[in-house]
């Protein structure tokens, strides 16, 4: 049996909000139609949204083309820098997946843009525990629908989603897959199947998850 572990990425696995704020706003300077500057604690609301959500939210001033043009550009601007400053990765998490990668498929799949994995893969040097990877920017499916594609292309057999938000957890249930809460992360959910408060807490959780599907 093929069982796989598949990840959110932003509060999940990395954070890089006060990474990016200074890029963002930087970009935001130079669009004279707002004037538009995004504090921390609103750079953490719209982790875990797509490029359309976050343009709605932080520009609705701005016809929905143009807001979505220039959280794309934020976005292009902060790739490259990431690929070379890296994130915060959450405490424990390279020994945790070097002894999860050691008994099962891990994947990530996230509503970020095309890049954005690619970066917190290269800057930390976990390209070695992933064996796949999916996002909203390139298949402009939604989540539920890229982890349903994941576990398709790579024939496995059960899996459960982590992640840390209600948008995580409802892309969970439209893949008919388990959903682990990330307390620790950025969101909130409502009667989780199961929560970590660290990421540590899956080297025991894992282990009960995959449990049930074997009953």
């Amino acid at each position: 049996m093929k069982k796989a572990i598949l990840f959110d990425l932003d509060g999940t696995l990395w954070h890089t909000s006060d990474v990016i704020l200074p890029i963002w706003n930087e970009v935001l300077k130079k669009h004279p139609e707002t004037q538009k500057q995004i504090t921390l604690e609103e750079m953490n609301s719209y982790m875990g949204k797509t490029i359309e959500q976050i343009a709605n939210i932080m520009l609705p001033e701005l016809s929905e083309e143009n807001g979505v043009n220039i959280i794309k550009e934020c976005c292009a601007v902060e790739v490259p820098y990431l690929e070379k400053s890296g994130g915060h990765l959450y405490d424990n998490l390279e020994d945790v997946l070097s002894k999860l990668s050691e008994k099962y498929f891990l994947g990530i799949i996230s509503n970020c843009q095309c890049g954005y994995i690619e970066a917190f893969l290269k800057a930390h040097k976990l390209e070695k525990y992933f064996s796949d990877f999916e996002m909203s920017g390139r298949t402009q499916l939604t989540k539920g629908e890229n982890i349903s594609l994941v576990i398709s292309r790579n024939n496995i057999d059960c899996a459960f989603y982590v992640g840390d938000t209600i948008g995580d957890q409802t892309a969970s249930k439209d893949a008919k897959v388990p959903f682990v809460f990330a307390e620790y992360g950025f969101g909130n959910t409502e009667n989780p199947d199961y929560t970590i408060h660290s990421f540590s807490e899956l080297l025991e959780i894992s282990d009960k998850v995959f449990a049930v599907f074997e009953k």
